[in-house]
């Protein structure tokens, strides 16, 4: 049984079409298979620990990578700042190595 996590993030995939949040590389859910750094996680747009909730309203759909490097630092930017960021970083080829930004710029074929 799916955790409202875990469907609140399947529908933030849907509604992203199968894009990270935050740089937008497309990204795979579990029972598919791409680079480990574009695996989809869900992103509290308002943290848990500042009473956001599991709520589709509240989550994103963001890779792997961009949602742990997010909280890697001491202080998280705020979603939109981020994202901004990420973006000017992958438009330079700067944010992942270049095999894995390839794959994430495919459009995946409809099923």
């Amino acid at each position: 049984m799916a955790t409202q996590l875990q469907r609140s993030r399947k529908i933030a995939f849907a509604r992203q079409g199968g894009t990270c949040y935050y740089c937008g590389l497309r990204i795979w859910l579990k029972g598919q298979s791409g680079p480990s750094p574009l695996r989809c996680t869900a992103e509290h747009l308002k943290p848990r620990s500042a009473g956001g909730g599991d709520e589709p309203s509240n989550i994103v759909a963001a890779c792997l990578h961009c949602n742990s490097t997010r909280h890697k630092r001491k202080r998280p930017p705020e979603p939109e700042r981020y994202r901004t960021e990420v973006r000017r970083r992958v438009e330079r080829g700067a944010w992942l190595p270049r095999p894995i930004l390839a794959w994430g710029r495919t459009v995946s074929k409809p099923i």
